[in-house]
């Protein structure tokens, strides 16, 4: 019997023609699942790319998966993920939203991609005096509710919401690994050289609102853009402004590609 929620497996498209030898390897976020990298997925394999979708460690099962996992866990399986893209396609693009953007940049800092997609990326956790003691406390709360507001209030389409698929609680020790991660991010951000894309949404209220222009700020890129879009929330790739993020993302690709 299969662990892995319905709908929420990873997902290999295979490309065509002289496009296939671009490989985009696709990270989901914190407690997603790579069903909210489906769409762009589709929409870069019809332009001919090959793409990977991905499962990160302890995710698209249980929380008590997650709970297991540590942040080096889900940067192997980005690892794991580029080695087997890297053996069907010449250049490997990483595209990550919120925490696989912020894996994807990490990674980027230590091996040969040929450029990156960052959305939604946090630079760092909001302020919050109990993210210090967030690991021991995981031991008496291992999880906790998804914010303040009613399910779904944060987002502008209400089908996607319907339809998205991840954890409905936020594992305590996974958001101290998570926060040891954005450190790991922000201390190799200035080694990467690769060329760079940051998008967000200035309606995404998850994340620090400062966020993409300090990952700007401290990228060692020369080629790195930033993209602000409105009308969305966090999950950018399932809301109503996903088109734009799509046609950016590939305009992106096949620039970078053919220079």
């Amino acid at each position: 019997m299969t662990q892995i929620i319905p709908t929420a497996e990873p997902f290999f498209f295979p490309g065509r023609g002289e496009a296939a030898r671009i490989g985009c390897l696709l990270t989901h976020g914190f407690t997603g699942t790579p069903r909210e990298m489906r769409p762009l997925g589709e929409y870069l394999q019809a332009l001919g790319y090959t793409v990977y979708g991905i499962r990160l460690a302890g995710h698209a099962t249980r929380p008590a998966d997650m709970i297991r996992c540590r942040w080096q866990d889900w940067l192997l399986s980005v690892e794991d993920g580029y080695h087997l893209l890297h053996g069907t396609a010449e250049q490997v693009f990483l595209l990550g939203l919120s925490m696989g953007g912020a894996l994807s940049l990490t990674f980027a800092s230590a091996f040969p991609v040929r450029g990156v997609v960052a959305m939604s990326t946090p630079y760092e956790l909001p302020a919050d005096p109990r993210l210090r003691w967030v690991k021991p406390l995981s031991h008496l709360l291992p999880c906790q509710p998804k914010g303040k507001l009613q399910p779904g209030r944060d987002w502008f389409d209400p089908q996607a919401f319907a339809q998205h698929v991840d954890y409905p609680c936020n594992p305590l020790r996974s958001v101290g690994e998570l926060n040891d991660l954005l450190g790991a991010m922000r201390g190799c951000l200035a080694a990467v050289s690769v060329p760079v894309l940051l998008i967000s949404s200035r309606d995404d209220h998850s994340i620090p609102e400062k966020s993409m222009d300090y990952i700007y700020g401290a990228l060692g890129s020369e080629d790195r853009q930033e993209l602000w879009i409105e009308g969305s929330g966090h999950v950018i790739t399932e809301e109503p402004r996903r088109e734009d993020v799509f046609r950016a993302a590939g305009a992106f690709i096949q620039r970078v590609s053919c220079s």
